[in-house]
């Protein structure tokens, strides 16, 4: 039996923006193997070779910024979410100067928002057990909403529930969530029993 949720914190990218960021052309710029964590890869390089990559990323970070618009029903499911005084967050592993780009474009009742410039990147549940602490509300009452991997580990790094976002074809992975939405008119259902 899942606890019963008192706020939700949202992944940005794919989630409640669009993006078109090209991982596969960013790690091939950076010579970052395919199979590894950009993020893991850049920290472990000299600071000169940390200063290339970081900018190389913040190039396409950018670019995507300028062209992200609000997913499918993101924008009426948030305006229920606020309007029945849930807390609400955003954790992504984007940049502070993208994250505000996207935001100020397509915006939402979101106020507190922490990006890989804030905290440690997901999986990594810093960013998460922050906003619970800020919150005053136990982990195991907050819910992660995501569209990959990184999302559901997160969660459960910090003790929390996760719901996978899968508008499209579920990987294997979507499982370890305990909840799977495919579109966004879904998630005020799961705060059904909200009580502030």
């Amino acid at each position: 039996m899942n606890n019963p949720l008192k706020g939700v914190i949202f992944d940005m990218d794919g989630t409640l923006f669009s993006s078109n960021l090209n991982f596969a052309k960013i790690r091939a710029q950076i010579n970052c193997h395919p199979n590894e964590d950009i993020l893991d890869f850049v920290a472990r390089q000299d600071r000169a070779g940390q200063l290339r990559s970081e900018q190389i990323i913040l190039d396409y970070e950018l670019a995507d910024a300028h062209q992200a618009s609000l997913l499918p029903e993101v924008e009426n499911s948030v305006t229920t979410l606020f309007n029945r005084d849930i807390p609400m967050a955003i954790v992504t592993r984007n940049c502070h100067q993208a994250t505000q780009i996207k935001v100020a474009r397509n915006p939402l009742p979101i106020d507190l928002i922490l990006t890989r410039d804030d905290a440690p990147a997901k999986p990594d549940p810093s960013a998460l057990l922050q906003i619970a602490q800020q919150w005053q509300i136990a982990p195991q009452q907050l819910l992660y909403v995501g569209d990959y991997r990184y999302d559901i580990e997160a969660a459960h790094n910090a003790n929390m529930q996760a719901c996978f976002y899968a508008p499209h074809a579920l990987p294997e992975y979507a499982q370890r969530a305990e909840y799977i939405i495919q579109c966004f008119s879904e998630l005020p259902v799961l705060f059904k029993d909200y009580v502030k």
